[in-house]
Formats: structure tokens, sequence, C-alpha cells
């Protein structure tokens, strides 16, 4: 009996070893729980030894085995469509291997997915099928011509072929005539568009794409900052329309199509329509699963965009970082959306001011000469054009987005829908407290959107003070009268405050970009001198600047500056895409185990790297403007939206104040003055992947971290 016992104890280890390993299952179009339109790419992994001819799989107890199949590299996927809104459950079994179960959580082709309860109300477009703006994909043909001039695309009918129809040569060595198929269709209750060279009469499926797609996707983005309420048109154009399509001139998105890329775009993520972080990376997300599940796998996706399509680029891939993009093509460069709209909204609050000479004390003069030292600029263009072209339409509360009987009034309809892009992300910034309600706020029994800035403390002017370019008599009475703006931005003679969780979620958010998940992205950033259109050099300077602190490096970040304002040269847009097509093609082929972010630091080719144009070098200096807070003695990451503040102290001035003076700027800074080595009231650092939505679709304001994308399970 003991014999029998021992032996059986030293079997037992043999026993455990020999239990089957089990199946894994994987979504590849998508995480799983973020699935939506009823399909999902899968693959199922069997362990070694089992028998793949056994492989039975399931949803929600349907057999849906013979969708998969043994595909390119051995590898066994299936694209399963039929899933039902909600939880999916997947299950593989086969023999010699312990089955597995993986939950695919399927959301309406409409919306939403994590960014939260969608704005209301909501126009679609006509031919809308429902109230989520659900419409079949539209299919149509375009072409490029031999003609010069004729500029972009032209309709294709197939049926009635053009004879000026251009050829071109991907970059895999097929030549085919320059045919584009564009899908025109909606999600997330807005447009997106697909294009690719398609050949007419030829198939076309997710495991057999024709031959020209190179499997590489371009996403171009639009510029501006609004919140629009309706349904609107996906971008297309390197510079969103600053740059119009222009015979002679060949688009970047174009180039891109006849190296044999897909091209995508949605209207979310064109900023001047939509200026919400969250919503930007769920529709982009939700149009690159359909691409993928439709046309075929991706190697890489490169972004693309000026002014705020460098916004979406860069606040997607930091604050939702491996969903979209694998590299960044920006111009006309900003950050994110908020610190530069702190900046705006001191210049819309100095304008106020001096150009409004009853503001100004007895005997005080601002001659125009005065204003853009202290804004930071040699002259006030800038000011002038941020405050008008943005800042004023992107805030004002009182607006055309709705009809007017559903608009906000403060006086007849305070509970109408208010048009200011931070009442249409409250879902990001939350509501305000009661504490600080607005008459118009008390009348509705609810906050508007919080104050992501505040000015209080800030010393405008100081550095102009300093170096004698303004008067002690002109910094007292600018900062005892300049005041702020209520929270409809109207100007009041007290400064605004912020409210401090407005403040704290938009750094939490990402809608102020610390660049602190940019590691897995390569940025190629082209520039020119800035003619006085808002879109100073300084602000690629703050790019490298929270980089280099972020990261410790900006080993992923190359600089171009050359003379052509804005964008540098004429051709950068698309040397840049195609120097960054080049980039990334040598990270694909590094199969090293290193990280991506250091494949993407080691081999980016040697002929990419900062360069300036001949005497343009000289002037980069000069390009790099200030800002009201920097000149206030902000540092140069200019992400301080609401300062912490220390004493106000008459010894801190190198110039001599008068009594009155001094009494001025003690009415000005009763609770002291900016603290600028400290941080900001609320800075805190970005979290990647929020969700504004609980299970039941309920506002999270702030959002809320989600958990890790869902694995497969063995099966007991």
């Amino acid at each position: 009996m003991l014999r029998a016992a021992l032996l059986l104890l030293a079997l037992t280890p043999a026993v455990a070893l020999a239990k089957p390993r089990p199946i894994q299952i994987k979504t590849l179009s998508n995480r799983a729980d973020l699935i939506s339109d009823g399909q999902a790419l899968v693959q199922v992994t069997l362990p070694r030894g089992a028998k793949a001819r056994t492989l039975q799989v399931t949803l929600n107890g349907s057999d849906v085995s013979s969708a998969f199949q043994r595909r390119a590299g051995g590898r066994i996927e299936a694209v399963v469509g039929g899933l039902k809104l909600g939880a999916n459950t997947l299950k593989a079994t086969a023999k010699r291997a312990r089955g597995a179960q993986l939950t695919i959580t399927n959301h309406p082709n409409g919306g939403p997915i994590f960014g939260g309860p969608q704005v209301q109300p909501w126009q679609c477009q006509h031919g809308a099928v429902d109230a989520q703006c659900n419409q079949p994909p539209q299919y149509t043909y375009l072409y490029r011509s031999t003609d010069p001039t004729k500029a972009g695309l032209q309709p294709y009918d197939p049926k009635n072929p053009p004879s000026d129809v251009a050829t071109t040569t991907t970059d895999e060595g097929m030549t085919v005539p320059f045919i584009v198929r564009q899908e025109l269709g909606y999600q997330d209750r807005d447009q997106y568009q697909i294009l690719t060279l398609y050949t007419p009469g030829k198939d076309w499926s997710r495991w057999h794409p024709q031959q020209q797609f190179n499997h590489k996707l371009l996403v171009t983005g639009g510029g501006g900052c609004g919140g629009d309420y309706h349904t609107g048109t996906a971008p297309l154009d390197d510079l969103s329309g600053t740059l119009p399509t222009t015979p002679g001139y060949t688009q970047s998105y174009i180039t891109a199509l006849g190296k044999g890329f897909a091209v995508m775009s949605t209207a979310l993520d064109n900023t001047g329509h939509n200026c919400n972080v969250a919503t930007e990376a769920e529709s982009l997300m939700m149009a690159k699963e359909r691409l993928i599940e439709n046309y075929g796998d991706i190697r890489y996706t490169i972004g693309t965009g000026c002014s705020g399509g460098s916004i979406v680029q860069q606040t997607v891939a930091n604050a939702y970082p491996g969903a979209i993009y694998d590299g960044l093509v920006i111009t006309c460069a900003y950050p994110d959306t908020l610190s530069a709209g702190a900046q705006f909204a001191d210049y819309h609050l100095l304008r106020g001011y001096f150009e409004d000479p009853s503001r100004w004390g007895s005997g005080v003069l601002w001659p125009p000469v005065q204003w853009g030292p202290v804004e930071g600029r040699p002259d006030p263009v800038n000011a002038i054009t941020a405050d008008e072209g943005l800042f004023k339409g992107a805030t004002n509360p009182v607006g055309d987005c709705v009809p007017a009987d559903k608009a906000y009034n403060p006086q007849s309809n305070p509970g109408g829908v208010r048009c200011s892009i931070l009442d249409y992300m409250i879902n990001i910034l939350g509501p305000r407290p009661p504490s600080v309600w607005s008459d118009m706020e008390r009348r509705v029994g609810h906050g508007f959107a919080g104050q992501p800035f505040g000015n209080v403390g800030i010393q405008y002017g100081l550095s102009t003070l300093q170096q004698g370019l303004i008067t002690a008599q002109q910094f007292a009475d600018l900062n005892a009268n300049l005041g702020g703006g209520d929270v409809d931005l109207n100007l009041t003679p007290t400064r605004i405050n912020g409210d401090d969780t407005a403040v704290s979620n938009a750094y939490r958010s990402g809608l102020i970009n610390e660049m602190e998940h940019m590691r897995g992205v390569a940025i190629i950033d082209h520039a020119g001198p800035d003619p006085g259109a808002a879109h100073d050099y300084v602000h690629t300077w703050w790019i490298r600047d929270r980089l280099d602190r972020a990261q410790g490096d900006h080993s992923n970040h190359v600089l171009w500056f050359g003379p052509t304002p804005l964008i540098g040269m004429p051709t950068w847009p698309t040397d840049a895409m195609l120097a960054m097509d080049r980039w990334l093609r040598a990270v694909e082929k590094d199969h090293s185990n290193v990280s991506r972010a250091r494949k993407i630091a080691d081999d980016r080719p040697a002929d990419i790297h900062d360069e300036c144009l001949a005497d343009i070098c000289k002037q980069t200096v000069a390009t790099r403007y200030g800002t009201p807070r920097s000149v206030a003695g902000e540092a140069e990451f200019n992400d301080i939206v609401k300062c912490a503040l220390r004493p106000l102290r008459r010894e801190d001035y190198s110039v001599s104040l008068t009594d009155a003076e001094w009494a001025q700027l003690q009415k000005a800074f009763p609770a002291g003055v900016c603290d600028w080595s400290s941080p900001g009231v609320g800075q805190g650092h970005n979290v990647a992947w929020l969700t504004y939505q609980d299970a039941a679709g309920n506002v999270i304001y702030g959002g809320r971290p989600m958990p890790p994308p869902p694995r497969s399970k063995p099966l007991r």
C-alpha cells in the first residue's frame, strides 16, 4: 500500500503537467469591450498539440466555427458578425486544448462608446434612417486627371469612363489607373470617409483586398475649435481649407492614395466641428475598426493636419495611446486645446482693456505699439486674429448652434443650449459647483460647464516693466483695471478665478496635453513664419519642451522650419508624410525585443532630422514669440492655466513704485501674485483611456479610467 501511494504521488506532477493549455481568443480590430456595429475581427490561437480541425467556436451559443479559417501566416481568424448590443460570449474548444471564452461588448453604430451622453439636440443628415443618423454607406468613384488644370480628384462614372484617367505606381511597384472608391457613411452620429485605389468590376474582400492596397492608413484631421449640433463633413485637405484645392498643387492625401494607402477621415476629428478629445478619439476608433474589418489589416497609421488637425492628432495620441496613430505629421501646431485657450483668453481680456481708453486711469496712455510686447509679440495682430477668429466664437454661449427657440439666452431662456465649447465638453470638464452659480444657473437648477482657466494673480506686462518698455504707472493701471469675465465671458471688474474641478479635469483628460503618453508615436512638425494668423512657432516649442520634461528627451520629435508662412515649404505636407512613411517602415522591420519607443528613437532614418532652410535658421528664435503669461513670468512649458499664489512683495520690483501705484497693485492682487515656480492649481498627470459614462450610460464627469482590455478566460 505504501509503495502504491508513493507511486501515485510521484505521478501526480506528470499528470498536472499533461493538462491541456488553454486556447487564446483575441479581438484584433479593436478592444473587445469597445466593439461597434455588430462585428469584430477575432483571432483564435491554439496551444501546441491541439487539433485545429476539431475547433468549434460559438457566439452566444450559436455555432460560428465555419467563419474561422487559416489565414496568412497560419493565423486562425474570422470576422464574427451578428453581435447583439451589450455583452456577447464567444467560446472556443478543440481537442487537446482547454477551451476558452471572451466577452465582446458591442456598442451601437450611432454611439456613444466612452464619450459619455451625447450632446442634444442633434440634427442628422438628409437620408438618415433614425435619430442616431444611421444610413447605409454610399460608394462612389473618383479619379485623378492627366489634365493639370483639373485639381484634386474628379467624379468617375464606371459606365461612362473619362478618357483622361491618370495612372499611378504604388510604393510596392504596381501600376494601376488612378481611380479611387470613396465610402461615405455615418458612425457616432456623424460622417466618415474611407478612400482607396480601386479597380471597378474587381472584387475586394477583407481577406483578399485588391493588390494595390499597401495596408497603410493615412488619417486626415481638420482645423479650428468649435462644437456643432449637427452632422458635418469629414476633412481631407492638408490645411483644412487654409490651402484649398489648387491647380498644380497635390494634396498629401492624394499622394498617399497613389502610393496605395487607404485614407480615412471623420467629421468628428475636425476640431472646428468638434473640439472634444473623447468624441474625436471615439469616432476615429470606430471608423478604423470598420476599415480593418472590411478592407484588411493595417500595418501602421499616419495622421496629418494643420492647427486643429495638429491638436486632434496629439491629444488623441496622448489621451488614447495605441488606438489610432503610429506617426503624426503636424503643422500650424498647437499641443492641445486649453493651454492655447488660456493664451487666447488673456488676449481677449487684454483687448478689452487696451481698446477701451475709458478703462484707463487718469493720465495713463496706451499707444498700440505697446500692446504687442505685453501680449508677447512685437504687434497686436495675433491677439486680434486669435480673439476674433477663434476665441470669441468658440466660447460665446449665445449663438446659432441650434435653432433660436432652443438656444441659450441669459434673460429669456437660461436653460437653452449654450454654444460654448466648454459646455460642449461638459462631460470632460464637469459642471460648476453651486457655491459659484450665476443667477442663470440658479434659475435652471444646475451648473454650466466649469471654467478651466483663471487669471487671478497674473502680473500682466511684468517683463516689459522690467525691461523699461512700459511705465510703472501703466503696469499698475493695467493690472488694477484689466478684470476678468463671468460664466458667459462678459467682461467683469473682478478676475476669473477658474473652477478647480474643471482645471483638474482639463489636465486629467489631456485637454491640456502634458505629452506623457507620446513615446509610442513618431512626430514630424513642419512650420514657417506666422504672418499674424495666431499660429506662433512658440507652440511647436511648447510641444518639444513638454516632451523633454515628460520623456527626458525628444527622440521621437523632428522639427522642420522654412520660409513659407505656417507650413515652411509648399512641398512639406507631402514630403513630411513620405518621410514619416519611411520612418515607420524602418520601425516595422525592426524585430528586436526592445520597446516600441526605443525602436522609434533608434530606427529614424539618418536624413530625417531637425532642419531649417538657409537664413531662416537665424529667424527661428525671432519667431518664438511669447504669450501674455510668459511675459508675466510663466515658464517655457506654458501649461499653467491657473497659477498658485505667493504674497505680493514691493521689494520684488526692480523699478520704483509710487504709493498710489503700490496701492493699485495691492487692490489688484489681494490674495497674492502668481508663483510660477510652483505647479499650477489642479495641475496633474494626463490619465490615459478615460471613459465618461458608466455601464448604464450615465455621465461620469471628469472621466474614469477604463479597465485593461478584456482577455479570454479558460473554461472550467
